[in-house]
């Protein structure tokens, strides 16, 4: 049986810490300042989050198919 492969959209998107927590980027971040956005939502969209822990546990069963690296 072949090997099962990592979603290669998951790797560029998320990182398992050794902690079990997904990290990830914050959308709509890019190209800041190309048109008119407020300050509010500049000070959302930077920096990195982390999911839940139900939606971490989802995405590392679904998506990393041998788990945590």
């Amino acid at each position: 049986m072949p090997k099962l492969k990592t979603k290669s959209g998951a790797k560029k998107r998320f990182h398992v810490k050794k902690s079990g927590q997904v990290k990830f980027a914050r959308a709509y971040a890019k190209h800041l300042f190309t048109f008119s956005k407020n300050a509010e939502h500049s000070r959302r969209t930077r920096g990195t989050g982390h999911l839940r822990e139900m939606d971490a546990k989802k995405v590392i069963k679904e998506l990393f198919p041998y788990g945590a690296n």
